[in-house]
């Protein structure tokens, strides 16, 4: 049975409870990695395209960690360069292929968006995964809720706008929040699969 997008994001505030600040504190060395990479002159774009994929594993690990309630690191934003060659190959295969639909349409592009979502967690799961694997296996789960997703998606549109009104300072909050919530929505989509699987 589903759990809802509310329900989803309430266990997400009580998993990061006495962590948000290890939680923020992760997320801005994350991006303080990423603004300092950017910046590096003629090499940067590219030197930032290498590492998003190993980093969106990281963040990940670090999610799901606290989403069920394990100890979470900071280190491991960086477990993703462990398993480097799978996540960027996922990483840029997703880009691809999410540029080839938006080619055609907006719309089937953020469809194709959702439906490779679970990637980076599914990897996270199995470190033995290949990278197209991962992805057939994120399209495979995410049939039928995609819509969730997207209805999760719009729940923190509006806290984003306030954020911005903050000079962007209420994102340190949110971007844990957002992405522990996402985990807490792997998590519920792959115990449903699961039971899809065994009827």
């Amino acid at each position: 049975m589903k759990t809802e997008n509310l329900v989803l994001m309430q266990m997400a505030k009580e998993s990061l409870k006495g962590k948000w600040g290890l939680a923020i504190g992760t997320i801005v060395v994350y991006f303080l990695i990423v603004v300092c990479i950017q910046e590096i002159p003629i090499v940067g774009a590219i030197a930032s395209l290498i590492i998003a994929g190993p980093f969106a594993l990281g963040l990940a690990y670090f999610s799901l960690s606290i989403s069920r309630n394990q100890e979470a690191k900071l280190e491991q934003i960086f477990q993703g360069f462990n398993n480097f060659g799978t996540a960027l190959g996922a990483y840029l295969l997703m880009i691809g292929f999410i540029l080839l639909w938006t080619l055609l349409l907006i719309i089937p592009g953020i469809i194709a968006a959702m439906s490779y979502s679970m990637t980076v967690y599914i990897i996270a799961d199995d470190n033995s995964i290949g990278a197209m694997d991962a992805i057939d296996k994120s399209k495979k789960m995410m049939d039928g809720y995609k819509w969730k997703l997207f209805r999760l998606g719009l729940r923190f549109l509006g806290w984003s706008l306030l954020c911005i009104l903050t000079l962007g300072i209420g994102f340190l909050w949110l971007m844990p929040y957002m992405q522990v919530s996402m985990a807490k929505f792997y998590d519920d989509v792959k115990a449903n699969s699961l039971t899809t699987e065994n009827i």
